[in-house]
């Protein structure tokens, strides 16, 4: 017997298990059974759509879809490792359309061949997905436009034969454990002649099989030397095999690396780099730190906006005076790439100040307000309920109450080394930091403890400073923390609370 009839004889069994299988799971499915009638198809189809967690109706927010076939047994399975994924912040809240089967061999499979009675019809199928289904969930749901496909066994076979024949229609592949070995491998064929014209289009296949005999009877290799010669390079992919999975079980990973793979440098947060802002001197070089992950992260000092060429980004970099930051994470899905940008403008050091005559060193003064507020109020305009020093037996925990109020710390800081210092304010809710009288830090508004920094350049003395602080309800959390010329410098520089001696109040 040939690999190809043995894989013929294996195919008929896991479409039977599948059926099976899939049979009792129909009647529990998450989210909501939906269906439309299909001209091209000339049938009623069903479908099952899972929508966000987060979504909430009327809203103008919008999502990637998924779409997964053999949607019965699949469905549950993609939306709970979705789910994992994206409460870990990997990838986006997605919606989930499961495409339920009516013949699935006829749907799935590209050509006519013998001893599959109704098969062929995947381009029927693939025009029902282009122009019927998908302009139904954009209608109908808050689509952004963005789809996914997944597929496996003749699922992923049909996954590919989309990508191949109509590449516009996804943006990202999972093709899981596909039989290439039907139509004795014709599917190798149409990649040789399809895949070059895929360039310039940024899409993502994930190709999975099971290691050694299962990716040689499922002809997954033959395509992985093809793919290796003929792939463009915009077209970025992967193949993984797994040990020791079944045809069955292969599915659990393959769906949860597809997706990590499709979202690669996928995050809900910005690039963050510290200082976040500041005044620098000219020809007096400075160091900005990134403590994140620096994969798929690029940058530039010249203000222009980072490629792929740009360098990339470094726990540690040295600007050498005012300069124009950009930093860009690269992610699979080009929506969403992240820039930031951060002019570090040309100034001279702040200029030092007398120490007040009745300022004694122990902590800045603070005043302690009561009220209801979404941003910072005028504090000059109302009388504090409390006021004393912020020493070291202060607690913003044993302030009088836990939500609604108001804090302002004031007095002078002594600096007793000239040069750069980065401040960090580390606010929840919101927050200001004045230095001289100038603004080095706006957080205000209604927001998690969230971390800003600002580097300035400063000469030895004294200089006022003035910190304010609104907390609503929830979490409260403040804190003032700075480096210093000297901290800079360290193998690991540490940012340190202000010390008590060096906070000046009357």
């Amino acid at each position: 017997m040939t690999i190809e009839s043995l894989a013929s004889l294996r195919g008929n069994f896991l479409i039977f298990c599948i059926l099976f299988f899939t049979a009792g799971l129909a009647q529990d499915l998450p989210g909501k059974k939906d269906s439309l009638q299909s001209a091209i198809l000339k049938e009623k189809r069903f479908i099952q759509v899972v929508l966000p967690n987060n979504y909430k109706s009327g809203t103008p927010d919008k999502y990637d879809v998924l779409y997964v076939l053999d949607g019965e047994g699949n469905t549950t399975l993609t939306r709970d490792i979705q789910r994992f994924i994206g409460e870990e912040g990997f990838m986006p809240q997605t919606i989930i359309v499961g495409i339920f089967n009516t013949d699935r061999t006829r749907d799935l499979t590209p050509s006519h061949e013998q001893g599959f009675e109704s098969s062929g019809g995947a381009n029927h199928f693939l025009s029902f997905l282009k122009n019927e289904l998908i302009p139904y969930i954009n209608k109908s749901y808050p689509s952004n436009g963005d789809n996914t496909l997944f597929g496996h066994s003749f699922g992923a076979l049909f996954a590919m034969y989309a990508l191949l024949n109509e590449p516009q229609v996804f943006k990202s592949y999972i093709v899981a454990d596909p039989s290439f070995w039907w139509g004795n491998g014709n599917m190798e064929k149409l990649a040789k002649e399809k895949l070059p014209g895929l360039s310039g289009m940024n899409r993502t296949l994930f190709i999975s099989g099971r290691e050694g005999q299962g990716l040689r009877e499922m002809r997954i290799l033959p395509m992985d030397t093809i793919l290796q010669k003929w792939a463009p390079p915009e077209l970025k992919w992967k193949l993984a095999a797994y040990p020791n999975e079944t045809h069955g079980t292969v599915r659990l990973k393959s769906i949860y690396d597809g997706l990590r793979f499709t979202y690669y440098g996928y995050s809900a947060n910005p690039v963050v780099v510290h200082p976040m802002a500041g005044i620098v001197l000219t020809g007096v070089p400075f160091k900005l730190w990134y403590f994140d992950d620096t994969a798929g992260v690029r940058y530039t000092t010249d203000g222009t906006v980072p490629t792929l060429a740009s360098p990339s980004m470094q726990q540690d970099i040295s600007l050498p005076g005012p300069s124009v930051f950009s930093a860009k994470r690269f992610t699979n899905r080009d929506r969403y790439d992240k820039i930031t940008r951060i002019e570090y403008i040309s100034g001279k050091p702040l200029l030092a100040a007398a120490r007040s005559k009745k300022a004694k060193p122990g902590g800045f003064h603070y005043a302690y307000y009561e009220g209801r507020w979404d941003k910072l109020p005028d504090f000059k305009a109302i009388q504090p309920i409390l006021t004393g020093k912020a020493d070291s037996s202060f607690d913003l925990n044993k302030l009088p109450r836990k939500d609604n109020f108001g804090l302002v710390m004031e007095g002078q800081i002594e600096i007793k080394e000239e040069g750069y210092y980065i401040f960090g304010l580390i606010s929840d809710d919101g927050s200001r930091l004045y230095l001289d009288g100038k603004l080095l830090i706006d957080d205000d508004g209604l927001h998690g403890a969230e971390v800003k920094s600002y580097i300035v350049p400063l000469q030895k003395g004294f200089f006022p400073l003035r910190l304010e602080y609104f907390q609503k309800d929830g979490d409260r959390q403040l804190s003032l923390v700075y480096l210093t010329p000297t901290s800079m410098h360290s193998a690991h520089p540490n940012p340190s609370p202000i010390p008590f001696v060096a906070q000046f109040s009357e």
